[in-house]
């Protein structure tokens, strides 16, 4: 018994000394060669920075698209405000001819009727006096009938009044190819040249008023048609071609309003 007691007590005086004995002890030399941080830690630091640097790398991507964005929009709005420039440009010379257009109707009375001067303005009548062919019957498509002609001639006018101008245009092209020698055809052909400019209808406006003179030299709406032609030039920017077509109409033409209204426009050019 009393050596049971005593194996106790050396056992309970042991322990502590075993606890201690299991405690690592790390001796100064073996500190220095340690690596410290742990490992791990470097790597952990290391995933961090590349991370923040991902992150920096990708609000710079976000940056630039902006500005590019930007800059595009910039360009957009730029090729808008031509666009919007250049409608309210068409919208206004589509106006000046309505009201140019307007002008020259007002000043006349119905179509074919008394003969009338051209006004100060330089407005054409619609009643001009027709001038008959020399030659009525050659290359007609249909006999002369003079009050046939009329009707038709008017009820083409009349779709002018109406601001119809597409079916006028049509009207008048048929009137010229029913009628081609007629004694309206020289007003038909002036006024197909002032509907297709109304409608914006350059190249044919063009094609119209040139004839004119071409076709029915001795007419009286040959200054006329030749100053339209010269205003069509300067729209599709010949203004060359302009400027040596009113000086024609005023060498030609020296005491028509349309070579007034040349002298005009010439020092413009």
């Amino acid at each position: 018994m009393l050596k049971c007691r005593r194996t106790l007590t050396v056992l309970t005086l042991a322990l502590p000394l075993v606890a201690m004995a299991e405690v690592p002890v790390l001796e100064s030399s073996s500190m220095q060669g340690s690596s410290y941080p742990p490992a791990g830690y470097g790597t952990a630091g290391a995933s961090a920075g590349t991370g923040a640097g991902a992150q920096v790398s990708a609000q710079g991507m976000l940056f630039n698209q902006l500005q590019q964005m930007q800059q595009e929009i910039a360009q957009l709005r730029g090729m808008l405000e031509e666009q919007q420039n250049e409608i309210q440009r068409l919208k206004r010379e589509g106006l000046e001819r309505y009201q140019d257009l307007d002008q020259r109707l007002s000043s006349g009375a119905a179509a074919g009727g008394t003969p009338a001067k051209n006004s100060a303005d330089g407005a054409v009548n619609a009643n001009d006096a027709p001038t008959p062919p020399a030659a009525q019957q050659q290359g007609s498509t249909e006999a002369a009938d003079p009050a046939k002609e009329k009707l038709y001639y008017d009820a083409a006018f009349d779709l002018i009044k109406a601001k119809d101008f597409d079916k006028a245009s049509q009207a008048f092209t048929a009137f010229l190819n029913r009628y081609p020698n007629s004694q309206y055809a020289g007003n038909a052909q002036y006024w197909l040249g002032e509907v297709n400019l109304a409608k914006g209808d350059l190249q044919a406006a063009g094609k119209a008023f040139a004839k004119v003179s071409q076709a029915y030299p001795s007419h009286s709406k040959v200054p006329d048609s030749l100053f339209k032609l010269a205003d069509v030039e300067r729209r599709l920017g010949n203004n060359d071609k302009a400027r040596g077509i009113l000086q024609q109409v005023i060498a030609q033409y020296p005491g028509s309003s349309a070579a007034q209204l040349a002298k005009r426009d010439l020092q413009r050019l």
